[in-house]
C-alpha cells in the first residue's frame, strides 16, 4: 500500500554543501592530556585537578567548576593569532554533566572582528556526549519546524547533541570560544575532554534524516501509543467505542445545552449569556443553567498537514502518486512575514496530511470530490484582502491569524474527503462528552457545530472574528501575527462590519452559539518590563508618518492638550523646535520618568483611547447584526491595563490565553475583579516530548505521566477563581512531528495523536479532573 520514497539528497541543512560527506574531525586541545596550543583561563570557574576521572562507562575526562556567581566562565583560546576554521563545519566538545540532573551552559565563539555565534546547550544528565555547534547559524526552524529531534542522539555508535546556534562569525579568524554558565544556585561541575572542529556535514544531515515513519509519527521514538500496523489502528478504534458508550452513561444531569441541573437556577432567555449571584460569576445556558465552559481548540479533521517539498528526505515513507492515500497530497503557501514566522524555511509547496491518512487506514478507502482548484497566491495579489476578508470570516478553522493564504488543492482537481464525515463527526462530539467536555472551541471543523434545527448531539461551540482588510497596521515590536489593526481607519471599520455579518450570517438565530471571540493575541504591547515594551504601542505609533491615522490621532490628543511644541517640550523635558518634526518618519519619544509624569500619562490615554476604539468598533457590529450573541474578548496573550479596561467596557467577557501552571500566574485577578467581568481562559495546555513531536509546548512538563496532574491542578485553580467561567484547552490533536503549515509549531499538546488514538492515561486524568465542576457549581442554589 505505502512504498518507499526517500529522496536521492537529504534536506539541506544550514551547515553546509548540498551532498553529504564524512565527518573528519580534528582535536585542538585534550583537557586529559593537555599540551601547550590552546589557552585555557577561567573566570569564576576552576578546574580543579590536572588529572582526569574516570566514568561509569570508562571514560577519562577532567572536571571543571562553575562557582554560584554571575557569569562563571571557560574560555578556549588560540596561544598565538586566530583559529581559521574556513574549512569547517562544526565545532565539537565532548563533555559530561557532572551532577545528578541536567545543566544549561552558553556556549560563544567569537571572531576576531566582534562577531559571535551563540549556543544554549541543555546538556542532560548521563553518559558523556560530543557536543556539535554548527559554524553557521542553524537551528530547528531553518529544517521548517519549531523544536528539533531529541538529544543526545547516538549516530555511528556515538552519543552527540547537535545544538542550534544563531549569530555570525567570520570563521577564518576565530579568536575564542567560552562555555559559561548562568546564576547557578550552587557550584555545578561538567566533566570534559576533547574540543575541537569536524570537517564534512554527514550528522548533521543523518540528525534530521527519516525522521517521520509512515503513519506521521517520530520514526526513532518508543511510547506505548504508537502504532505499528493499520490493523492495531482498527482494534483500537473498537476498542475505545465500547469504552465511550459507557462514559457517556456516567455524565452528570444536563440540559440540552450541557447545563448543569444540579445547581442554582437562573431565568431562560434563549440564548447563552453572564450572570453574578453570590459574588460569583455564571454563564447560563439559554434554558438558564449554570454552564462551566470545558472548551477544546482546533478540532479539526484537515488541518495537521505538513510541507514535505524540499525535505523529502525527512520521511521514511510517503504514498506514491497512485496509491490512494495520494489524495493527501496539497500545495500551499504559508509564507509571512511575521514574528511566528521569523526565520523559519519549508513553509510552502507540497504538503501531505498524515492525520487524514490515518483516518481513512482506520476507517475505511479515500474518497474524492471535484473541486475548482484556486491558483497559487501570487506576490502580487497576496494582499487581495477583498476575497480574503470573506474566506477568512466565515470560517471557524481560520488560522489564529489575520490573513491566511489560499490552499492550491492536489493537482489531480481533487479535495480529500475522510471516509463518511459525518461518522467523524459523531465519533468526535462522543469522545468530548464522554471526556468530560462540553464546548467546540476556536478554529475547528464546522460540521461540529451541527444543524441549527437539530437538537440531539448538538454541542455549543465558540467563534473567532477574523477581520481582514487594507486598513493599516502598526508594528509594537512583538507582531506575532502581525501589526496591530489601526482602529481610527475608516477601513477597518469596513473591515469589521462585514466581518462581522459574513461571521453571523449562518448563527444569527442559533442558541448553541455562545460566542465571538474579537481576535487573537494582538500585539498590545511587546513582552518584557522595559517603558518601551509597556507602551509599544504608543512608540510605534509615533514613529509612523501621518498618513496612518492612528498618528494622527495621537498627534491631534497631543495638541489638544498641550497646543503648542513649547507646552510639549516643557512636560516632557525635551526640546522640539517646531511642532512638525513629530510628524516625521521615524520620531523617538522620550522614556517616561519620574520627573516628567506627563510622558506616561499621554502614552497610557493614547493606548486607551486606541484600545477603545477597536473594542467598540466591534460590538457596534456585533450588536447590530448578532444581538443575540456575546463578544467574548480578545484572547490576550500580551497585552496592557488600557486594552483590559477596554474590554472589559464593551465585551461580555475578558478572555486570556493562559500558558502558566495555573490562571492566577498568568493574571493578576485582584486587578481584574474591581472591573468586575467574567473571564474565560481561551486557551491553556501542558505538552511533554516523550510521545513523538519534538515541542513541549508554550509551557512543558517533564513526562506524558505529568500532563494529567497539571490539567487537573489547572482546572481546580480556575474552579477556585469566582470570575472565572470556563477554560480551553488548546489543542484537540497533537501537531506534525515536523511543524504545521501556519508556523512550523511540532507539539505533544493534543489529547489525541496523529493516528487518531488518544492518550488513554492522560484522557483518564482529564475526565477525573472535569468531574470536578459539577461538584463547585452544585454547590450554590
Amino acid at each position: 500500500m505505502i512504498r518507499r520514497s526517500l529522496s536521492a539528497a537529504l534536506v539541506t541543512l544550514c551547515a553546509g554543501s548540498a551532498h553529504a560527506a564524512p565527518d573528519v574531525q580534528q582535536t585542538l586541545f585534550n583537557f586529559v592530556r593537555p599540551a601547550d596550543v590552546v589557552q585555557v583561563t577561567t573566570q569564576d570557574a576552576s578546574l580543579p585537578q590536572s588529572n582526569g576521572e574516570q566514568t561509569a562507562e570508562g571514560e577519562v575526562l577532567r572536571r571543571v567548576t562553575f562557582n554560584p556567581v554571575a557569569r562563571p566562565t571557560l574560555r578556549l583560546a588560540p596561544q598565538t593569532g586566530e583559529w581559521d576554521w574556513s574549512g569547517d563545519s562544526a565545532m565539537t566538545l565532548r563533555l559530561q554533566s557532572a551532577m545528578d540532573w541536567a545543566l544549561t551552559l552558553y556556549v560563544q565563539i567569537q571572531s576576531s572582528d566582534g562577531k559571535v555565534l551563540s549556543s544554549r546547550v541543555d546538556l542532560p544528565a548521563g553518559p558523556a556526549q560530543t557536543l556539535v555547534l554548527p559554524l553557521k547559524a542553524c537551528s530547528p526552524l531553518s529544517q521548517g519546524m519549531r523544536a528539533g529531534p531529541p538529544m543526545p542522539w547516538t549516530y555511528e555508535g556515538r552519543r552527540v547533541l547537535l545544538a542550534s546556534t544563531e549569530g555570525d562569525l567570520d570563521s577564518a579568524h576565530v579568536a575564542s570560544v567560552t562555555v559559561s554558565m548562568s546564576r547557578p544556585d550552587v557550584a555545578q561541575s561538567v566533566l570534559i575532554e576533547k574540543f575541537g572542529v569536524q570537517e564534512g556535514d554527514a550528522l548533521q544531515r543523518a540528525v534530521y534524516g527519516n525522521l517521520v515513519d509512515g503513519y506521521g509519527q517520530y520514526a526513532r521514538g518508543k511510547w506505548p501509543e504508537k502504532i505499528t500496523s493499520d490493523d492495531q489502528m482498527k482494534a483500537l478504534a473498537a476498542k475505545e467505542q465500547q469504552q465511550l458508550k459507557g462514559w457517556l452513561k456516567e455524565r452528570p444531569a444536563h440540559d440540552r445545552f450541557g447545563g448543569l441541573l444540579k445547581g442554582p437556577s437562573f431565568e431562560a432567555k434563549g440564548f447563552f449569556r453572564t450572570e453574578k449571584r453570590d459574588d460569583r460569576w455564571y454563564l447560563v445556558t439559554p434554558e438558564g443553567h449554570p454552564f462551566y465552559s470545558l472548551g477544546v481548540n482546533a478540532i479539526a479533521a484537515d488541518d495537521s498537514q505538513t510541507y514535505i517539498e524540499g525535505r523529502e528526505g525527512m520521511f521514511a515513507e510517503l504514498p506514491t502518486s497512485n496509491d490512494p492515500l495520494a489524495a493527501f497530497y496539497g500545495k500551499g503557501d504559508d509564507h509571512r512575514d511575521t514574528g511566528a514566522s521569523k526565520d523559519r524555511q519549508y513553509d510552502r509547496g507540497r504538503w501531505f496530511d498524515f492525520y487524514g491518512a490515518n483516518l481513512q487506514r482506520t476507517y475505511g478507502p479515500a474518497k474524492c470530490v471535484d473541486v475548482v482548484s484556486p491558483a497559487a497566491p501570487d506576490q502580487d495579489d497576496a494582499d487581495n484582502e477583498e476575497s480574503s476578508a470573506e474566506a477568512s470570516s466565515d470560517s471557524s478553522t481560520s488560522a489564529p491569524t489575520a490573513q491566511t493564504p489560499a490552499v492550491v488543492q492536489p493537482a489531480a482537481e481533487c479535495k480529500p474527503v475522510i471516509l463518511d464525515s459525518k461518522r467523524w463527526v459523531e465519533h468526535t462530539l462522543q469522545r468530548l462528552q464522554a471526556w468530560g467536555f462540553n464546548t467546540i472551541g476556536n478554529w475547528s471543523e464546522p460540521a461540529l457545530e451541527g444543524n441549527e434545527k437539530a437538537t440531539k448531539g448538538r454541542v455549543p461551540y465558540t467563534l473567532p472574528l477574523s477581520i481582514v482588510g487594507d486598513y493599516v497596521s502598526i508594528s509594537t515590536g512583538h507582531d506575532w501575527w502581525g501589526g496591530m489593526p489601526d482602529p481610527f481607519d475608516p477601513r477597518f471599520a469596513m473591515a469589521t462590519e462585514r466581518a462581522v455579518a459574513i461571521a453571523a450570517r449562518d448563527h444569527r438565530d442559533d442558541p448553541y452559539l455562545i460566542g465571538y471571540f474579537a481576535d487573537n493575541e494582538l500585539a498590545w504591547a511587546a513582552p518584557g518590563d522595559d517603558p518601551k515594551d509597556r507602551y509599544a504601542l504608543a512608540y510605534g505609533t509615533l514613529k509612523l508618518t501621518t498618513d496612518v491615522p492612528a498618528k494622527r490621532a495621537f498627534l491631534k490628543q497631543l495638541r489638544d492638550k498641550y497646543r503648542n511644541q513649547q507646552g510639549l517640550s516643557k512636560a516632557w523635558g525635551i526640546d522640539l523646535p517646531a511642532w512638525e518634526l513629530m510628524e516625521d518618519p521615524g520620531f523617538e519619544p522620550p522614556l517616561p520618568s519620574a520627573d516628567h509624569p506627563e510622558i506616561e500619562n499621554d502614552f497610557r490615554y493614547f493606548q486607551r483611547v486606541f484600545a477603545e476604539t477597536y473594542f467598540k468598533t466591534i460590538s457596534d457590529a456585533l450588536k447590530w447584526h448578532a444581538p443575540n450573541h456575546m463578544l467574548l474578548g480578545g484572547r490576550y496573550g500580551v497585552t496592557t491595563p488600557e486594552a483590559i479596561e477596554a474590554c472589559a467596557k464593551y465585551c461580555d467577557v475578558l478572555s486570556f490565553n493562559l500558558y502558566t501552571l495555573k490562571p492566577q500566574d498568568g493574571v493578576d485577578f485582584a486587578r481584574l475583579r474591581v472591573l468586575d467581568k467574567p473571564v474565560l481562559v481561551s486557551e491553556f495546555h501542558f505538552g511533554s516530548r516523550d510521545r513523538g513531536p519534538f515541542w513541549g509546548g508554550a509551557i512543558e512538563v517533564p513526562r506524558e505521566e505529568d500532563r494529567g496532574p497539571a490539567y487537573a491542578n489547572f482546572l481546580k485553580a480556575a474552579l477556585a477563581e469566582p470570575s472565572i467561567v470556563g477554560v480551553h484547552w488548546f489543542q484537540y490533536l497533537d501537531q506534525p512531528v515536523t511543524g504545521r503549515l501556519l508556523d512550523g509549531e511540532n507539539g505533544h499538546l493534543g489529547l489525541v495523536g496523529i493516528t487518531d488514538v488518544p492518550y488513554q492515561g492522560f484522557i483518564d486524568a482529564v475526565r477525573k479532573a472535569n468531574g470536578q465542576v459539577v461538584d463547585v457549581m452544585g454547590k450554590t442554589r
